[in-house]
């Protein structure tokens, strides 16, 4: 067998749309951080960006299973003593829809300086305008 290596400049662009308010959130996230990575194709390289360009429209009517956006928090520590912040998933869909999405990416991307070049690569909207129709983004119908 032979092994190929693709660099960047060879793989073609691809735009992927997904609507967060058809999918459950994790399995979102998981077949967004695929694309991101490019691991959905056969020309994945682990040291190239072979990834995918994803849009992500209605990030505020992400749907999650059970009572999550009660009792799911988001821990954030502010550095100064006793500064342990705590929000539930419902505080931060309610004014920042956009980070429940890239949170739940982010944590699934590697964390390398080339998981933060494929992360730049999503764009959330928490509506269902988006300006990249120049792009002609393909919607994903199913995240499996």
């Amino acid at each position: 067998m032979k092994s190929t290596h693709v660099r960047s400049s060879e793989v073609e662009e691809r735009w992927l749309l997904y609507d967060a308010s058809e999918h459950t959130l994790g399995r979102l996230a998981s077949a967004i951080a695929m694309a991101l990575m490019g691991k959905d194709r056969p020309t994945w390289t682990p040291n190239q960006l072979t990834g995918a360009h994803v849009v992500v429209i209605n990030a505020a009517q992400a749907r999650v299973s059970g009572n999550k956006r009660a009792t799911k928090i988001y821990p954030h520590y502010t550095r100064y003593p006793g500064g342990l912040k705590q929000v539930s998933m419902g505080d931060v869909l309610e004014r920042r829809p956009n980070d429940v999405v890239t949170l739940a990416v982010r944590r699934m991307l590697p964390k390398t300086r080339l998981g933060a070049r494929m992360l730049a690569r999503l764009k959330v909207y928490p509506g269902a305008e988006h300006p990249h129709t120049a792009q002609r983004p393909v919607k994903v119908e199913r995240a499996s």
